[in-house]
């Protein structure tokens, strides 16, 4: 992994990089779990359990390293900010319940800032230098390689979430839910062949721009035009870990659905594969 820089805001760095050649990028926003001093003694108790946290991703994808991906991965909790969120924090569902890009409270609607001391814009502001621009550069930059080396490139935001969150959907969400911002992220084509491997997942659920249809990152560099193709997949907590307190990693279940996640990976890289644009 490459360091980078820490901030004054902050006492490490955004984020951490491990570099491939493939023409694949896994960027993993929600995974962080640190929330500087500063920031956690002013969080209630449930919200220092970081309950929220996309707990495990970066080993549950951990074989894509042997497909040759580059995996971008957040330090820092999305309680301290939120990597997909845009800077000015407007809503990515309007009319529709969401959290913040520096959120002040949980999914659970539970404040985490109990004396309301609450951030203000400086503080927002201070958060976002330190902690979301860096991370977007490097995404930038990253996927600016990849285009530049192979002429495609597929973006893979890698996201999980309880399966069950009345807050954000009724019933239980599907297990694996694609996302391509309703179509405009990435190539049709490759919209079906993914969903065409959810599908035939004989043990998990799944739907494409469903209630998740990508979040910022996804809806921001998704440029199909420029050669740089955008998919989120959120996917079930329960699919490979705990769901509740300790959050563990359930070696079994995530054993089970990694093959489904290999395949996934594998057709967005024979996707890429096949561009022509240099």
């Amino acid at each position: 992994m490459d360091p980078v820089s820490s901030s004054p805001v902050t006492d490490r760095p955004a984020f951490t990089l491990h570099r491939g050649s493939a023409p694949l990028l896994l960027s993993i926003p929600h995974s962080g779990t640190h929330v500087p001093p500063a920031i956690a003694a002013r969080l209630s108790e449930r919200g220092r359990q970081l309950p929220d946290t996309d707990w495990h991703l970066e080993r549950l994808y951990g074989f894509a390293r042997e497909l040759g991906a580059t995996l971008l991965v957040a330090t820092h909790s999305r309680y301290v900010i939120d990597l997909n969120r845009p800077p000015d924090d407007a809503s990515l569902y309007p009319g529709q319940n969401v959290t913040g890009l520096c959120p002040v409270d949980s999914f659970d609607e539970l404040a985490l800032y109990p004396a309301g001391d609450v951030p203000c814009a400086d503080e927002v502001a201070g958060r976002r230098d330190a902690v979301w621009a860096p991370y977007h550069a490097q995404l930038r930059q990253e996927l600016d390689r990849l285009r530049q080396a192979h002429g495609r490139v597929v973006l893979w935001e890698a996201h999980s979430i309880r399966s069950v969150l009345p807050r954000f959907f009724e019933g239980r969400l599907p297990d694996l839910n694609l996302g391509t911002a309703d179509g405009k992220s990435c190539d049709p084509a490759l919209a079906r062949r993914l969903l065409a491997v959810a599908q035939a997942a004989p043990d998990y659920s799944s739907v494409l721009n469903g209630r998740f249809k990508g979040g910022y990152i996804t809806r921001q560099y998704g440029e199909p035009a420029r050669g740089i193709h955008a998919v989120q997949l959120e996917l079930t907590q329960c699919s490979y870990m705990q769901e509740a307190l300790p959050f563990d990693y359930l070696p079994r279940e995530a054993a089970r659905v990694q093959p489904v996640l290999r395949q996934l990976l594998q057709a967005a890289l024979d996707f890429a594969g096949e561009g022509t644009q240099r």
